[in-house]
């Protein structure tokens, strides 16, 4: 593991609003959030629900924001929450949302609503970014009284469905960028050392530490595992620094840390790592191993 500076901020200061805004105009528009998502979304509307649950105004913009629904919404039915794009940069998050939406999620309407926030951070997608234009990472900030407008809009729409969830299950990448960029970033922000991660080759998971449900995380593995190859742990027995709690799965306190699949009362939480930077994986494998993670977790609870 290497230490790495950061162009902006004082070290061992944390960032002023001047070191902010200095970042923040560094970063540039890569990508299309109304080209690349909006426009799938707006294909589903002939099978699926489409809800605009709120809209993100920055300086930089403003985003609509979608949520995709089965139709027939059945409150006495258990209903599955799926996210994405929390972290905007992390691709296979947003595009695995929306192709289970577009393949699958209407063959699981039998047993459940399902609600699909496949997009939650479009301006991260655009810009290829971890954190939201203010510098904060919305996947830290879903609790109360949220610094994220993206984490407080999809908090909000979730509570405003009035219906039990069962599951939740949120799409992510581990990508080389995190030690390159977004790690050196954070530390910077932080006034801290940064100590970069060992980068795990291949999909994991990281369940919640209060309700780990391990054969659900298991079910999960042997599922994508079909698809792409799972990150086996470094000399430590560890991914990303934290020990692993059985093969290609580790455990976080997803409420203390106010992650994403953290904030509901949902008993199976996940939140899926896909790694798109291996040699031996291509986009299409990453959406692909999406998929898989969110069918391999609803065949378990309706089997179960």
């Amino acid at each position: 593991m290497n230490n790495s500076s950061y162009p902006i901020g004082t070290p061992g200061e944390k960032w002023n609003n001047n070191n902010k805004i200095q970042w923040l105009e560094a970063q540039k528009i890569k990508r299309s959030y109304q080209q690349e998502v909006v426009t799938l979304i707006d294909e589903l509307k002939s099978t699926l629900e489409v809800q605009q649950y709120g809209e993100l105004s920055y300086a930089a913009g403003s985003y609509p924001l979608y949520a995709l629904k089965t139709t027939d919404f059945d409150t006495n039915k258990a209903t599955v929450l799926i996210t994405g794009g929390v972290h905007g940069y992390e691709t296979s998050g947003v595009h695995g949302a929306l192709r289970f939406a577009k393949t699958l999620a209407n063959k699981y309407a039998e047993h459940f609503n399902i609600v699909i926030t496949p997009c939650i951070s479009p301006w991260g997608y655009e810009t290829i970014n971890r954190w939201n234009p203010d510098a904060v990472d919305p996947n830290r900030s879903f609790y109360q009284g949220s610094p994220a407008q993206e984490s407080a809009a999809v908090m909000n729409y979730a509570q405003s469905l009035n219906t039990r969830l069962i599951a939740h299950i949120d799409l992510h990448e581990t990508t080389d960028s995190d030690n390159s960029e977004f790690r050196p970033a954070l530390a910077a922000r932080e006034g801290k050392v940064n100590t970069n991660w060992n980068i795990p080759d291949g999909f994991y998971l990281v369940a919640d530490s209060n309700k780990p449900e391990p054969a659900f995380q298991k079910a999960i593995i042997e599922h994508v595992e079909k698809v792409t190859h799972i990150a086996p742990s470094d000399e430590n027995q560890q991914l990303i620094g934290v020990p692993q709690a059985q093969f290609g799965v580790i455990n976080y306190a997803a409420r203390d840390l106010g992650l994403c699949m953290g904030f509901s009362e949902a008993a199976y939480v996940t939140t899926t790592e896909v790694y798109p930077d291996s040699a031996t994986a291509n986009p299409e494998e990453c959406i692909l191993a999406q998929v898989a993670a969110i069918s391999g977790a609803l065949d378990y609870i309706i089997n179960k």
